[in-house]
């Protein structure tokens, strides 16, 4: 067994946020440049450049990448040899959420019920996840999900017979209705099969993965690229306002389902496409 204190877990994810909310990835930074090269629209091309210069300022000044900081959305994947001491681990969660939104100046973006609105005033609680896994080491991935575009992911609960042409007619109109919202260009996260709760989880969880990677199953894979061709082909553009790179990249994560049931998620990501992982 290895002991990981629950403070090192917490240290770890206040070193995520603050990674995440002021720089660029360096996929990320490359996929909007190559869109830059591509687009079409003088107007596409104006936004991208100012995406760019946005990332470059935030960067060298420490200020957010935008001024919806997101809701604390993490990952843990611990280790089933790893005893975790010191401590209650989702409290600690909260508590370098909340140092987090203080120190790096972070706009407290979370009530406490959704009807009568109370701000939290820091920023938490966060979104947790969990899973046990084999091994010893303890993954933590961060991702801030902005209103924006969480409130433009979607859910369906298809029939069989929809089949691959539902799935990519119902993908397609999500970012096509959602517009300027999600300020694209967005990174698409598709979960597909599982269940209600499972479609939904999986869509975001594969907005973690690498920038662009390739699905490991060669029909996810297939998809992805059917996906990122019709979406771009929508015509959206850079922050809604026409063009074509619509989309940065889309991620498709597939799971066994009911034999009567074809469940789809859509979680859209803004551009900035904020998240950071470490292990511990």
């Amino acid at each position: 067994m290895r002991t990981v204190s629950v403070r090192a877990v917490a240290d770890a994810l206040y070193d995520c946020i603050g990674r995440a909310s002021f720089n660029l990835g360096e996929r990320e930074t490359a996929a909007l440049e190559a869109a830059r090269r591509t687009e079409t629209s003088p107007t596409g091309r104006a936004v991208l450049d100012q995406l760019l210069e946005n990332a470059r300022i935030a960067c060298q000044e420490r200020r957010p990448l935008c001024q919806d900081t997101g809701l604390a959305v993490v990952f843990l994947d611990i280790g089933q040899q790893v005893t975790l001491d010191g401590g209650d681990l989702v409290a600690a969660i909260n508590d370098a959420v909340a140092r987090a939104c203080r120190d790096f100046h972070l706009r407290t973006s979370v009530v406490a019920h959704p009807l009568d609105r109370r701000n939290t005033g820091d920023n938490s609680p966060a979104v947790v996840h969990v899973r046990l896994v084999p091994g010893d080491r303890v993954r933590l991935r961060f991702a801030a999900k902005g209103g924006g575009c969480e409130n433009m992911s979607r859910l369906a609960m298809l029939t069989p017979s929809a089949g691959r042409a539902g799935v990519v007619e119902f993908v397609v109109r999500t970012v096509r209705e959602a517009l300027a919202n999600p300020c694209p260009p967005v990174v698409v996260g598709v979960g597909l099969g599982g269940n209600f709760e499972m479609a939904a989880l999986a869509a975001k969880e594969s907005l973690l993965r690498p920038l662009g990677d390739a699905a490991a199953d060669p029909r996810d894979a297939d998809l992805e690229r059917e996906l990122f061709a019709a979406i771009n082909a929508t015509g959206v553009g850079p922050m809604g306002l026409g063009g074509a790179n619509t989309a940065l990249a889309v991620h498709v994560a597939s799971l066994p389902c009911h034999i009567a049931a074809l469940p789809v998620a859509v979680n859209l990501d803004c551009h900035s496409h904020r998240h950071a992982e470490t292990v511990l």
